[in-house]
Protein backbone atom coordinates (compact mmCIF):
# COMPACT_ATOMS: atom_id res chain seq x y z
CA UNK A 1 0.00 0.00 0.00
CA UNK A 2 2.74 2.56 0.80
CA UNK A 3 4.36 2.42 -2.56
CA UNK A 4 1.29 2.71 -4.39
CA UNK A 5 -0.15 5.60 -2.49
CA UNK A 6 3.77 7.18 -2.96
CA UNK A 7 3.26 6.56 -6.81
CA UNK A 8 -0.37 7.98 -7.14
CA UNK A 9 0.67 10.59 -4.76
CA UNK A 10 3.28 11.54 -6.67
CA UNK A 11 2.18 11.59 -9.50
CA UNK A 12 -0.33 13.80 -8.50
CA UNK A 13 2.46 16.06 -7.17
CA UNK A 14 4.02 16.47 -10.88
CA UNK A 15 0.83 17.10 -12.31
CA UNK A 16 -0.20 19.96 -9.77
CA UNK A 17 3.43 21.59 -10.34
CA UNK A 18 2.98 21.36 -13.50
CA UNK A 19 -0.38 22.79 -13.44
CA UNK A 20 0.33 25.28 -11.25
CA UNK A 21 2.57 26.77 -13.78
CA UNK A 22 -0.53 27.62 -16.22
CA UNK A 23 -3.44 28.14 -13.56
CA UNK A 24 -1.89 29.57 -10.26
CA UNK A 25 -5.14 29.70 -8.34
CA UNK A 26 -5.86 26.20 -9.50
CA UNK A 27 -8.50 24.70 -6.97
CA UNK A 28 -8.37 28.03 -4.92
CA UNK A 29 -4.20 27.04 -3.77
CA UNK A 30 -1.72 29.29 -4.29
CA UNK A 31 0.64 28.18 -6.45
CA UNK A 32 3.67 30.53 -7.22
CA UNK A 33 6.93 29.49 -8.43
CA UNK A 34 8.33 28.32 -5.43
CA UNK A 35 5.13 26.20 -4.56
CA UNK A 36 5.19 24.48 -8.09
CA UNK A 37 9.10 23.38 -8.00
CA UNK A 38 8.35 22.12 -4.31
CA UNK A 39 5.26 19.90 -5.64
CA UNK A 40 7.68 18.76 -8.65
CA UNK A 41 10.85 18.01 -6.78
CA UNK A 42 8.38 16.34 -3.70
CA UNK A 43 6.47 14.55 -6.75
CA UNK A 44 10.17 12.98 -7.61
CA UNK A 45 10.63 12.12 -4.26
CA UNK A 46 7.47 10.20 -4.07
CA UNK A 47 7.81 8.44 -7.02
CA UNK A 48 11.35 7.09 -6.48
CA UNK A 49 10.08 5.39 -3.26
CA UNK A 50 6.99 4.28 -4.94
CA UNK A 51 9.24 2.55 -7.28
CA UNK A 52 12.53 1.86 -6.77
CA UNK A 53 12.76 1.82 -2.83
CA UNK A 54 12.26 -1.12 -0.60
CA UNK A 55 9.10 -1.90 0.83
CA UNK A 56 10.34 -0.73 4.35
CA UNK A 57 11.91 2.65 2.90
CA UNK A 58 8.11 3.41 1.21
CA UNK A 59 6.20 3.05 4.28
CA UNK A 60 8.71 5.41 6.27
CA UNK A 61 8.46 7.81 3.78
CA UNK A 62 4.75 7.65 3.92
CA UNK A 63 4.70 7.95 7.89
CA UNK A 64 7.56 11.25 7.53
CA UNK A 65 5.32 12.61 4.81
CA UNK A 66 1.79 12.33 6.71
CA UNK A 67 3.41 13.61 9.72
CA UNK A 68 4.96 16.66 8.02
CA UNK A 69 2.08 17.15 5.59
CA UNK A 70 -0.59 17.15 8.55
CA UNK A 71 1.31 19.27 10.66
CA UNK A 72 1.57 22.03 7.96
CA UNK A 73 -2.33 21.74 7.07
CA UNK A 74 -2.88 21.99 10.99
CA UNK A 75 -0.41 24.83 12.14
CA UNK A 76 -2.04 26.74 8.87
CA UNK A 77 -5.29 26.50 10.86
CA UNK A 78 -3.57 27.36 14.37
CA UNK A 79 -1.32 30.30 12.84
CA UNK A 80 -2.97 31.95 10.17
CA UNK A 81 -1.07 33.15 7.17
CA UNK A 82 -1.92 37.14 8.28
CA UNK A 83 0.65 39.29 8.45
CA UNK A 84 1.61 38.68 12.30
CA UNK A 85 1.84 35.13 11.61
CA UNK A 86 3.73 32.49 11.36
CA UNK A 87 3.65 32.16 7.70
CA UNK A 88 3.93 34.86 6.69
CA UNK A 89 7.36 34.75 6.23
CA UNK A 90 6.62 32.22 4.17
CA UNK A 91 5.38 34.69 1.16
CA UNK A 92 9.04 36.03 1.30
CA UNK A 93 10.00 32.70 -0.39
CA UNK A 94 6.67 33.18 -2.58
CA UNK A 95 4.80 30.60 -1.13
CA UNK A 96 1.47 31.92 -0.17
CA UNK A 97 -0.75 29.46 2.42
CA UNK A 98 -4.40 30.03 2.61
CA UNK A 99 -7.86 27.68 3.35
CA UNK A 100 -7.47 25.53 0.71
CA UNK A 101 -3.63 24.62 1.17
CA UNK A 102 -4.23 24.08 4.40
CA UNK A 103 -7.15 21.61 3.71
CA UNK A 104 -5.28 19.87 0.81
CA UNK A 105 -1.95 19.64 2.99
CA UNK A 106 -3.84 17.74 5.80
CA UNK A 107 -6.08 15.65 3.14
CA UNK A 108 -2.15 14.54 1.83
CA UNK A 109 -0.72 14.23 5.37
CA UNK A 110 -4.11 11.07 5.61
CA UNK A 111 -3.13 9.75 2.93
CA UNK A 112 0.01 9.39 3.08
CA UNK A 113 -0.19 7.96 6.47
CA UNK A 114 -3.03 5.69 5.77
CA UNK A 115 -0.80 4.54 3.00
CA UNK A 116 2.42 4.29 5.43
CA UNK A 117 0.30 2.36 8.72
CA UNK A 118 -1.89 0.16 6.67
CA UNK A 119 1.71 -1.46 5.51
CA UNK A 120 2.59 -2.60 8.50
CA UNK A 121 1.91 -6.35 7.99
CA UNK A 122 3.35 -6.25 4.74
CA UNK A 123 6.80 -4.99 5.41
CA UNK A 124 7.79 -8.16 6.16
CA UNK A 125 7.63 -10.01 3.02
CA UNK A 126 9.97 -7.33 1.72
Amino acid sequence: MAKTIAKILGVVFILVGLVGFIMPGFLGTHLSLTHNLVHLISGAVALYFGFSASLGAARMFDIIFGIVYGLLGVAGFLLGSGPDRMFEALAGLGLHLGTMDHIVHILLGILFLVGGFLTKADVARD
